[in-house]
């Protein structure tokens, strides 16, 4: 968390492609925002480091479940100056060396969550529920600390 009080608060999930985890982490992340009303308090980054062509087809499935399309989005590389901004690295089961070698002023958490790729549907809606679940604990203590 940044000190000034009118300072955005950045916060990247990241995962190596970008397909599964990160952006289930990122579209709760956004729902948190809208609902919680913290546009212009919190900002999101996600991508990857080696990111897929696609975003899983499970993930997008059980997304739609939850009533969140992922169908339209693309993985994306994560950059160096973006992790460099983040108050908050999430991490999804990769370790944070293979995101960023160098240091940042910001705290790293990883989530340790199996990769949704080739999973069984059943397993892959246990993972969202699980990033759900910590998305909605991190956005009560972003919303506690504004």
């Amino acid at each position: 968390m940044t000190d000034d009080a009118d300072a955005v608060t950045t916060v990247g999930f990241v995962c190596v492609q970008n397909a599964g985890r990160s952006q289930m982490a990122t579209a709760f992340a956004e729902r948190e925002l809208a609902e919680r009303d913290l546009d212009g308090d919190v900002s999101i980054v996600t991508g990857g480091t080696d990111p897929a062509e696609h975003v899983h087809d499970v993930v997008v499935d059980v997304m739609a479940d939850v009533g969140i399309d992922l169908a339209d989005r693309t993985p994306r590389e994560v950059t160096f100056d973006e992790i460099q901004a983040c108050d908050y690295v999430v991490t999804m089961g990769c370790a944070a060396e293979d995101v960023c070698p160098a240091s940042w002023a910001g705290e790293n958490r990883d989530w340790g969550l199996d990769d949704p790729d080739d999973a069984t549907r059943q397993e892959a809606v246990a993972i969202r529920d699980e990033i759900a679940e910590r998305v909605a604990s991190l956005f009560d203590e972003l919303a506690a600390a504004n």
